[in-house]
């Protein structure tokens, strides 16, 4: 796959930036256009990391999965899931098909301010915001 030479630097800086935060980088997926990669750290935290080349933006993300039949536990929590999301900068998508429900989370970071600094921040937000949802939706060990 041939990339720009923009993308190729933005994939080795995230990169580099992860490993630099103590992150293993999973194997990554090269298309056309985009770049996405999974990060994990030593405690058995996983998520995953977006670039597009037509983006200004790294774009991570955090998915939870939950079977059709907790839709009525879901929406009774929306509001609230909502409020964490918005409270830690992050925003979400809720999907439901073939008998599942998915909730993701997502962030981003300009390229433009990408260092380790904001990075770590976002990264820890980000975290922050995971863990108050599991603890809302009384998720133990995921």
């Amino acid at each position: 796959m041939k990339y720009s030479n923009l993308m190729k630097e933005r994939i080795r800086r995230v990169r580099v930036l992860f490993k630099e935060l103590g992150y293993d980088i999973l194997e990554g997926e090269k298309n056309a256009d985009t770049y996405s990669a999974g990060f994990a750290d030593s405690k058995g935290f996983q998520s995953a990391f977006f670039i597009d080349m037509d983006s200004k933006f790294l774009e991570i993300a955090f998915t939870f999965g939950f079977s059709s039949k907790l839709t009525g536990f879901i929406r009774k929590r929306l509001e609230e899931m909502l409020k964490i999301c918005y409270e830690f900068g992050c925003y979400m998508n809720l999907e439901k098909n073939n008998g599942e429900i998915t909730f993701s989370i997502f962030t981003k970071l300009y390229f433009s301010g990408l260092n380790y600094y904001s990075l770590r921040d976002t990264v820890n937000d980000f975290r922050e915001c995971i863990d108050a949802l599991k603890e809302l939706l009384d998720i133990q060990n995921f």
